[in-house]
């Protein structure tokens, strides 16, 4: 049965429809309030080319039906959110954007950075645009509120920390302060986070107040002391409103294939702050799409819903739907609009003109896409490729030897996604059996977590190897790219472009032609594919060196008397090269795990005594 078939029996309901490809990855996650016209409309008619490439790739579509269409909202958004599916518009790297975390399930709960959302009970706030915007944050809570700092296992030692010695934590760890106090101090930060300082004032006049009604003068100056650090924070804010609203303006920035989304933060009449987060995989989508797909993601992990939304442009027939969703999250209404005059316009406008600045900001990084869509051309490919892996070896002779994987997204470095092979056969310097082995592990573990992805025993978020690349670059020449090409192919990978980049002359060959392809190496193709060759290279050889050094301090580890397999892992793991080691004092090896007093005495006569002369 073909898909469209498949299609035209699916029920005329509300629901949500997935697209996956051969080896069960989805592709693409939709809503529809009739699932059988939605999905049919893909194989009738004119079709765009993203559509007409997604129906490609297909082998398969799957329904699932729901009560309602906000039902099927919630339900698409957490598929995307679990899946990241490559044909949806997506915040571009979803899952490295940093929140603040707190911990409001715990007894005496923290705040904290972090790029992962558990469901685990804890309030989050964000995305923030970068890991600046949260510590400059996290530095101002710690300013204004004496919070725990430390970690779950130092907080069970109950042994009080530097911080609370000079007056910046509360001391729970010792039992200092009452559960009820503390948790009264938390609900204070969710104030300032959520933007409610009005309402944070009010409590810590009534405090301060009532402290000195107590004749408590010494808790009364601590409570005037914080008062006057929040209102210095919020007396930078810019006023914007003076009847006290809270409100997210949102507009919308695009530059061909790129997008970028800026929200403005309206928190009690004052603009607290703005955001401005990447895009991806909205060509031939409209500014209405492009703009509902980023409102689903940006609030389904909100910590705070503003009351009301002020859009730069109409979301349509989902603009009144999202605004039922946003209801239901933040368990009040939700007012989505789009405003044509007044105050509100000007907030627009406002948003309006830094997207405009995000757009000049997005043409400098033009470059990236012009030397996708040169070699997308000169390699003739069928799409441009997003997401681009290089491989190369590194040993000497034979020893030691290693393998990297580097990783460009959208024609830039993804560091992120970079994953290091220490080859696990010492063949001698055989870089064709080495170069096999590292595509062949790659390329094993991506089908192995695919699988356990599809029957739930694995989430997208935990995987490392699952996403698959549009490109394969082989660093070497035509030796090096057969293996690879086998090794792909061998494990059903032969929809994949692969290609060698041999050095010197720089030649790209492609599997089974004896003629190098017509990529000089002077284009803007040829200079893509030599960066991400030399950074694959540059991975390899850091890896390398960084074994070498760690066998270099094993072999002299194991001269030194008692220091067995567990110290010596113990050491290697604290001590990345030998300078450090030979710095460290007998105290500090002392309290290393594994180690005590005496065995960190040898390890210090042997690098400084007259056992081991310098």
């Amino acid at each position: 049965m073909s898909l469209a078939e498949k299609a035209a029996m699916f029920p005329d309901k509300p629901g949500v429809y997935l697209f996956r490809g051969e080896r069960g990855e989805v592709l693409y996650v939709g809503k529809a309030v009739s699932l059988r016209s939605r999905v049919r409309s893909y194989f009738t008619g004119a079709q765009t080319n993203k559509v007409q490439a997604l129906v490609r790739r297909a082998a398969d579509i799957e329904f699932i039906v729901t009560g309602s269409e906000v039902e099927a909202l919630i339900l698409e958004s957490n598929l995307i959110k679990e899946h990241r599916p490559r044909y949806n518009v997506l915040l571009k790297d979803d899952k490295s954007y940093p929140y603040i975390k707190v911990t409001v399930q715990e007894i005496y709960p923290r705040v904290f950075m972090t790029r992962t959302q558990p469901r685990d009970g804890s309030r989050y706030f964000g995305p923030y645009p970068g890991a600046g915007a949260v510590h400059e944050t996290l530095r101002l809570l710690k300013k204004l509120f004496p919070l725990r700092t430390c970690r779950q296992n130092r907080f069970r030692n109950h042994r009080p920390c530097l911080n609370q010695h000079i007056g910046r934590c509360l001391g729970p760890c010792g039992g200092e302060v009452d559960p009820e106090q503390y948790r009264a101090m938390v609900r204070e930060v969710l104030l300032f986070l959520e933007g409610r300082h009005a309402e944070l004032v009010r409590n810590v006049t009534r405090k301060m107040e009532q402290a000195a009604a107590e004749l408590n003068f010494e808790r009364a100056a601590e409570l005037r002391d914080q008062l006057q650090a929040i209102e210095q924070v919020v007396a930078k804010q810019n006023i914007v409103s003076q009847r006290l609203e809270n409100q997210d303006v949102i507009a919308l920035a695009r530059d061909g294939n790129r997008g970028r989304a800026v929200v403005l933060e309206i928190r009690g009449g004052k603009l607290l702050g703005h955001q401005s987060l990447n895009l991806k995989g909205i060509e031939e989508r409209s500014d209405a799409e492009v703009l509902a797909a980023f409102i689903k993601q940006y609030y389904r992990e909100s910590g705070f819903i503003p009351p009301e939304l002020l859009l730069a442009v109409s979301l349509g027939e989902e603009q009144a739907l999202i605004g039922e969703w946003l209801s239901i999250r933040r368990q009040s209404r939700v007012r989505v609009q789009v405003p044509q005059r007044g105050r509100k316009r000007d907030l627009v406008r406002m948003a309006e003109k830094n997207a405009s600045l995000a757009r000049e900001q997005m043409q400098f990084e033009r470059n990236a896409d012009e030397a996708l869509a040169d070699l997308t051309e000169r390699l003739g490919l069928a799409e441009t490729p997003v997401r681009l892996e290089a491989f190369d070896i590194s040993n000497i002779q034979g020893t030691q030897t290693v393998g990297a994987m580097v990783v460009f997204m959208d024609g830039k470095p993804a560091p992120a996604e970079y994953r290091r092979f220490k080859v696990q056969a010492e063949r001698g310097p055989d870089d064709y059996a080495s170069m096999k082995e590292v595509v062949t592990r790659r390329f094993t573990r991506a089908r192995e977590e695919q699988a356990l992805i599809n029957s739930g025993q694995l989430s997208s978020k935990e995987a490392k190897f699952n996403v698959l690349p549009d490109l394969v670059l082989i660093d070497g020449g035509k030796g090096q790219l057969g293996v690879a090409h086998r090794a792909m192919s061998d494990l059903g990978f032969i929809e994949i472009p692969v290609y060698g980049l041999a050095k010197e002359e720089e030649l790209v060959f492609a599997p089974g032609r004896k003629e190098p392809l017509p990529v000089a190496a002077d284009s803007e193709a040829g200079y893509l594919l030599q960066r991400l060759r030399d950074e694959a290279h540059r991975f390899a050889v850091t890896y390398h060196r960084q074994r070498r050094t760690k066998e270099g301090l094993r072999s002299l580890l194991d001269e030194i008397e008692g220091i067995g397999p567990r110290r010596r892992r113990a050491l290697l793991m604290a001590y990345p090269s030998l300078d450090a080691l030979r710095a460290a004092s007998v105290e500090e090896l002392s309290h290393k795990p594994s180690m005590n007093t005496k065995a960190a005495q040898a390890v210090y006569e042997f690098f400084h005594g007259t056992s081991h002369p310098q």
